[in-house]
């Protein structure tokens, strides 16, 4: 490297660069590439978050951080070829570009035809030293690969273009992010409309068209190549039946599509079965989800809940139970119910767009026009946030989930995080009470693998409704609490938990026992004065505060209460326990037993692994130009913070506006839209104050600081101001808010990228060197933002994103101060 290179005359000579080409202009040296970066941006966020919805059918949602850490993998894995291959960096950019696109178009095609078709049993894995075990982790890896692959060639392009185009990399950085903002913006329409498996064929068809159009003033043989590439995935776009089918874990229930009925959404897919001429078994995922039952439209004929559980909700002789909120009402059995039991208004929410069409649509025959119902107001949306926008107050607010993973499924939309559910924690149940009259009850139910042994989903919620009843004033949460426990069909049980914000009467109590008779085989666990030596519930409702922390201490799970902050309800085990039993075979049977805590571990091990393998390691073979690049330290620090930060934020605001916006996906897609977008705005804003990058240091601290107390403190006072707004108004207030952060955010990159190009004779491996270890930050930063929620709750996850900036600004301005000493 010489001094005496000004970063101006470097940054044109890397643009001009391709001028020793034949091809001269026809290579791409007057040609911006702002579309195709904006298109294949656009196409690979569609096809990585419609990704997410496949891996979580084919095997379990929380292996979507495969989809999350192989996609940014791949990007970075890109980079990293153009920086270590000789003969693709005297490559014209056009034809880069050209064969990029439609090889990238034909990853896709390819990849989901291995990754739908390859048959696993992933939990055979934890088998360890079964051929059974190596096989399937095998498998695992072929389908890691396919999915890597598809995301490869669009980190070459986007490396190539920001490595040969350095003074344009704002405005190449705005189009990047500003395609990923659409993408965000359209997914869930997309997944809704038409599928995630038609939606990553179309990312293909988007990536071979924009290769298609360049290619056309090529020779004959690429243009015929994309022309068939393009008819092959228009085809599969426009006739889905021809699409090979995905092949679920061998595990799951049913790993086949059903001929009732199947419809893939933005939440979970969901498949119906005949199981009885009068019940239909519904499959969220491939997993037990909920079931729509026949009925006449006759009240009469409700007989059977008699002797069913959802009888003690209503089983008081007191006032009756006429106004019922239910929050999760799947295919209605609990709405039937609460008809049989004499409701007269019934609220009954359900989260899930395809399982509402089933009643008001495909089923509603068949379930007697539960929707049409009078009484019934069956209303597509979330339970918390429909709640809290309510200004009535009920007699019961009933959470039926017998299985509850069909209100956790929310990540597997594309969310960054293990998503749990918002519909258990401390804040919720406070909510609920305060929507009560006052001999109003509040019931959840869950299904218990082994309660005897293990009953983890009842001795939680108890716990958490204890701190809720604690937090409102109530002196003695015994007498507010009563369980009950009743087989079901199959193995486990499903507990009922009743919560008033008055204490329960002798006469509650007692009409209470007395309807379990009808129930057969139900058991108390706890109602006031009637205490169970050695129940886990009895425990938690009457231990003393010091008792409870002593027994919390010494419980081989985690039974402590959730908050919003840390919404992991399903979160027993805690991670050090995970680690000392990490080389035990798990128990098939039961896969909320540590399983996706160990998978996580897992999945960050491998981003470690892969990142260093894929990210890292190829730069020993260009090591003679990389050992002459200055400040390589500073800049590994630098990327590292704006990968690790930027993961820190985003899972972190994504979790705080769930509630507010009202869907899960939405809180998902508007958070991405918003921020992707706005830090493009910051990168094309970026290239105004390049020439005094060290003096935006200060700035940038100060309004970081001043927004990561805003969203700690202010966003949470505004969004419950707020909250009754139409969606729309909300949406807008999200964007708006968040709209801040990214333009700061943006500002990051581009002028990092500007500084380590300016320090050297070789700036497209040193651009090459940022983005691979700003991927390997990425991939890792994932995995290990949810990891961190999970322990120590978002409040910190989000403190942490502005530290780890602080660092990234320590380092832009040694890197920045660099540059100016080297021009």
């Amino acid at each position: 490297m010489t001094e005496t290179i000004d970063a101006p005359d470097r940054s044109a000579h890397v643009e001009d660069d391709l001028d020793d080409f034949p091809e001269g202009d026809e290579s791409g040296g007057g040609r911006r590439y702002y579309a195709e970066i904006l298109l294949m941006c656009f196409a690979s966020l569609l096809l990585e978050v419609s990704y997410t919805r496949i891996v979580s059918f084919k095997l379990y949602y929380y292996y979507t951080f495969l989809v999350i850490g192989l996609s940014l993998l791949g990007l970075g894995t890109g980079g990293v070829i153009v920086a270590i291959s000789r003969r693709l960096r005297r490559t014209p950019t056009d034809t880069v570009m050209t064969g990029g696109l439609l090889f990238a178009g034909l990853s896709v095609l390819v990849g989901f035809v291995v990754v739908a078709r390859t048959p696993i049993d992933s939990l055979v894995i934890w088998d360890y030293g079964t051929r059974a075990s190596v096989g399937n982790l095998v498998l695992l890896i072929v389908i890691c690969l396919a999915l890597f692959a598809s995301f490869v060639a669009i980190g070459v392009m986007i490396s190539t273009l920001f490595g040969r185009r350095a003074r344009d990399v704002g405005r190449l950085y705005f189009a990047d992010l500003l395609g990923a903002g659409l993408a965000c913006a359209s997914v869930v329409f997309l997944l809704l409309w038409i599928g995630p498996v038609t939606t990553i064929l179309l990312a293909g068809l988007i990536l071979s068209l924009t290769g298609l159009r360049l290619a056309w003033r090529r020779g004959l043989a690429l243009r015929m190549a994309g022309m068939t590439l393009s008819g092959v995935l228009a085809l599969g776009v426009l006739a889905p039946s021809l699409v090979p089918k995905v092949r679920a874990d061998s595990t799951k229930a049913h790993h086949y599509e059903s001929d009732l009925f199947s419809r893939w959404g933005a939440i979970f897919r969901v498949d119906a079965y005949e199981v009885s001429p009068d019940a239909r078994l519904l499959l969220h995922d491939g997993m037990l989800g909920s079931a729509v039952h026949r009925w006449d439209g006759d009240p009469s004929t409700l007989g059977r809940f008699d002797r069913d559980p959802r009888r003690f909700p209503f089983a008081t002789s007191g006032p009756t139970r006429d106004n019922v909120m239910i929050i999760g009402a799947a295919g209605g059995n609990e709405i039937l119910a609460s008809l049989h039991f004499g409701a007269e208004q019934i609220d009954a929410i359900e989260l899930n767009p395809v399982t509402y069409s089933l009643v008001t649509d495909e089923f509603a025959d068949y379930s007697g026009h539960l929707a049409e119902n009078p009484k019934v107001n069956y209303v597509n949306g979330d339970g918390r946030s429909y709640l809290k926008r309510s200004s009535g107050d009920y007699d019961l607010i009933w959470y039926p989930a017998p299985d509850s993973y069909a209100a956790t499924n929310a990540a597997s939309s594309g969310a960054f995080v293990l998503s749990e559910s918002y519909l258990y924690t401390t804040e919720t149940i406070e909510e609920s009470l305060a929507h009560l009259t006052p001999d109003g009850i509040v019931a959840a139910q869950f299904g218990e693998i082994n309660f005897e042994a293990k009953p983890n989903r009842t001795t939680r919620y108890v716990s958490t409704a204890r701190r809720a009843l604690e937090n409102i004033g109530v002196d003695d949460p015994g007498r507010h609490l009563i369980v009950i426990t009743s087989p079901t069909e199959g193995p486990g049980a499903l507990s009922t938990i009743l919560v008033k914000r008055e204490p329960f009467s002798d006469q509650e109590v007692a009409d209470i026992l007395a309807s379990m008779d009808a129930v057969p085989g139900a058991v108390l666990r706890y109602a006031p004065g009637h205490p169970v030596e050695g129940e886990t519930a009895t425990i938690v409702a009457t231990a003393s505060p010091t008792e409870l922390e002593s027994w919390y201490a010494s419980y081989p799970y985690d039974m402590r209460p959730i908050s919003d902050n840390g919404p992991f309800f399903w979160h027993f085990t805690p991670f050090s326990t995970v680690l000392k039993h990490f080389g035990d075979p798990i128990n098939p049977y039961d896969t909320e037993d540590s399983v996706g805590e160990r998978v996580l571990l897992l999945l960050l091990a491998i981003a470690v692994l892969l990142g260093a393998v894929f990210l890292l390691l190829p730069f020993v073979t260009v090591r003679r130009i990389w050992s002459t690049l200055p400040r390589k330290g500073t800049s590994a620090v630098y990327f590292l913070a704006l990968g690790m930060g930027f993961m820190f934020f985003e899972v972190s605001l994504i979790q705080r506006l769930v509630l507010f916006l009202g869907f899960p996906t939405y809180s998902l897609t508007v958070t991405l839209a918003s921020i992707l977008v706005s830090t493009g705005v910051g990168a094309l804003l970026s290239e105004r104050v390049a020439d005094r990058a060290q003096r935006m240091v200060v700035p940038l601290l100060v309004a970081l600081g001043v927004l990561t107390v805003f969203y700690l403190v202010g966003l949470p006072a505004i969004t419950d101001a707020l909250l009754g707004w139409p969606l729309a108004g909300r949406v807008l207030v999200a964007l708006a808010l968040l709209a801040p952060l990214g333009v700061c955010l943006g500002m990051f990159m581009p002028l990092g990228l500007r500084a380590v190009a300016a320090m050297t004779d070789h700036p497209r491996e040193y651009v090459a060197w940022g983005w691979a270890v700003n991927g390997f930050a990425s991939v890792t930063g994932a995995v290990l933002t949810t990891i961190l929620g999970m322990m120590f709750g978002f409040d910190l996850v989000l403190v942490l994103a502005f530290v780890v900036y602080v660092g990234a600004l320590m380092s832009l301005r040694a890197l920045t101060g660099a540059a100016g000493a080297a021009a």
